[in-house]
């Protein structure tokens, strides 16, 4: 890690304040469960809490007497939130002022810094695409990243005296604060988009006159898919793969979100094809029924237990059939139908899905609808190709300005930003 010659590389641990377990991770095993949480008191900070860069308020408490018992865990203002498991490495946040009596619980990581160090400082370094890269090398776990707490301790943080901290953070805070309105900008554009692309399809699909059928009408038969195991990483090109809930959720067929199955267990019957109809037979209550043609697929690829196969019956076309699915009205339908207690993982039966009302249509309006979705698909690309690449740019800018700031190229002068963007420009 590169530094200039004023400022050293010091391990995440060396600032923290003097006080006794200064650095903590949360209570393991039974003292702090599930069956410990209450309705109000003193809150648990979980690893849903701690989101990259900021604070996510999902509530869990605990009883003030369990708080007591486990004071030794507590968090305080502007306390170091890091979370020792995800996909994103190391992942932090500051305990917010507002936050009131707190714990941290396991895979937690509480860390009280010394007053000499900037607490954004040391947050912004966490974030810092050279401390990430470290990271990815000192990361372990397959199916769940994670970073020991003897590996957060080490941590390098390049650090300056603590009057240039504060001159760089509020200098890198400006920058960032813009590249935040525009990407505030870019998603009431996304939503827009999505909007748009809605009402587009209810224009077509649900039009007034049209006299409306059970789905089932319109389905020959629906093939449920099956648990091949536990989780495992993606399947190489050689293996075979079971697609996760992810695949489908979208509204395109998403290959790559699969997991690899042991080939002794392996059902050729339920592999997945081009031109299937697939429909996430469980999923939050938002994507639960989502549906996705498939179009070209990779071999070895499986259907999950949480996965529908649609066959439409002749002379139907899987294309229409999946628009329907896809409508606002059948959307609701299958949303009112899903059951479940959790948000998170609802489910819809496969006798709720084709009670659903969709269009009774013949093949030539079958084929009206396919032509005039596509043109307004079509028009909606060029927008949405734009929005993703300003997101790209905006990601890409913010990753040049932590590298700036955090090897001494953030200096406050109007040249500042043209080194930001080569910096940018070369990594896209």
């Amino acid at each position: 890690m590169q530094v200039p010659t004023t400022w050293r590389v010091t391990r995440l641990e060396e600032l923290q304040s003097p006080e006794p377990r200064a650095i903590t991770d949360g209570p393991f095993g039974s003292h702090l469960t599930s069956a410990h949480y209450s309705e109000r008191g003193p809150r648990v900070v979980r690893l849903q809490n701690i989101g990259d860069g900021h604070f996510v308020d999902a509530k869990a408490h605990i009883s003030e007497s369990h708080f007591q018992s486990l004071r030794q865990h507590e968090v305080e203002s502007g306390d170091l939130l890091v979370a020792s498991l995800g996909d994103v490495l190391p992942r932090a946040c500051l305990a917010p002022a507002w936050l009131g009596p707190a714990i941290v619980k396991a895979d937690c990581i509480r860390v009280r810094l010394a007053d000499n160090v900037d607490k954004r400082w040391v947050l912004y370094a966490l974030q810092a695409p050279a401390v990430r890269r470290w990271a990815d090398k000192h990361r372990h776990g397959v199916g769940r990243p994670r970073l020991g707490l003897k590996v957060i301790r080490d941590i390098p943080i390049p650090l300056p005296p603590l009057q240039e901290q504060q001159r760089i953070v509020a200098i890198l805070e400006d920058h960032l604060s813009r590249l935040e309105a525009a990407s505030a900008l870019e998603q009431q554009a996304s939503a827009r988009l999505v909007n748009y692309q809605r009402a587009a399809l209810s224009s077509v699909i649900e039009r007034p006159e049209r006299r409306q059928s059970p789905l089932g009408v319109f389905v020959n038969r629906i093939e449920a898919g099956r648990s091949f195991g536990g989780s495992s990483g993606p399947a190489g090109i050689d293996q075979w793969g079971i697609i996760k809930v992810s695949a489908m959720t979208w509204g395109r067929f998403k290959a790559d979100e699969n997991k690899a199955v042991p080939t002794n267990l392996v059902d050729p019957r339920y592999e997945i094809h081009s031109g299937d109809l697939l429909v996430s037979r469980a999923n939050t209550t938002s994507y639960v029924g989502a549906s996705v043609l498939v179009d070209d697929v990779r071999p070895r690829l499986l259907l999950s237990d949480k996965s529908l196969r649609l066959v439409p019956a002749e002379p139907v076309s899987a294309q229409w059939l999946q628009l329907a699915l896809s409508s606002p009205s059948a959307r609701a339908q299958i949303s009112a139908k899903a059951t479940g207690t959790k948000d998170s993982m609802r489910n819809i039966s496969q006798s709720s899905l084709l009670s659903i009302m969709v269009p009774h249509i013949d093949e030539r309006d079958q084929a009206a609808d396919i032509a005039q979705v596509t043109e307004y698909m079509q028009a909606s690309k060029q927008l949405q190709s734009g929005l993703v690449t300003a997101r790209r740019r905006q990601a890409a800018l913010r990753q040049a300005l932590l590298t700036a700031a955090f090897s001494g190229r953030l200096v406050g002068r109007r040249a500042d930003m043209d080194s930001v963007k080569k910096l940018a420009d070369a990594a896209t």
